[in-house]
């Protein structure tokens, strides 16, 4: 089984800003597999699924993006995942221009505050990713201001298009075809 994780934050308050991307592939995901991700379990909003003939979990930690650890470790302990092989998380990247997609196989948290919370509740940097660009912070602005932000029209419209990528690549990904969903998307 593949666990999917969206990184985001819960609430209302928090829909559609830079910091919910992960959260919003999940729910492209789960639209498109017709997977229902209301289960509360370790944490998190989730719900099981196939995708591509292979068992899903998808996963919306409800823990606040910086102890997304908490949850995700949790989940790979109860049902007995490797994270190296068997789960993929999907995330905001302000290193990357809106829309643009990165997907990799293991990494380091690159000061992103969700990730070195899972790598620590992990204990491993190998686990696949699909990074979605919401661009640079401004000079001057507060990051936490920024990536809590809610992008312009047209940053939407770039982002909704890296949306529908991000659940293409996933289709390869759970095949075994990380390398072809770089090939086609970074």
């Amino acid at each position: 089984m593949y666990v999917i994780a969206g990184l985001g934050n819960p609430t209302a308050k928090y829909e559609k800003t830079r910091h919910n991307v992960g959260f919003d592939v999940i729910d492209r995901l789960a639209e498109k597999y017709n997977i229902r991700v209301s289960d509360n379990r370790q944490k998190a909003l989730c719900g099981t699924g196939i995708i591509e003939g292979e068992k899903v979990l998808l996963v919306k930690p409800q823990t606040f993006m910086n102890l997304s650890g908490e949850s995700i470790g949790a989940i790979l302990n109860f049902y007995k995942v490797e994270p190296e092989t068997n789960l993929i998380v999907i995330y905001d990247d302000i290193s990357l221009e809106p829309g643009r997609l990165r997907i990799r196989k293991k990494g380091s948290a690159g000061g992103h505050n969700g990730i070195k919370n899972i790598i620590a509740h992990t204990g491993t940097q190998e686990f696949l990713r699909i990074k979605v660009g919401v661009g640079e912070k401004p000079q001057g602005w507060d990051l936490a201001d920024y990536v809590l932000g809610r992008f312009s029209k047209e940053d939407r419209e770039k982002v909704e298009d890296a949306f529908e990528r991000a659940v293409e690549a996933v289709s390869y990904m759970v095949k075994g075809e990380t390398d072809k969903a770089m090939n086609l998307f970074n």
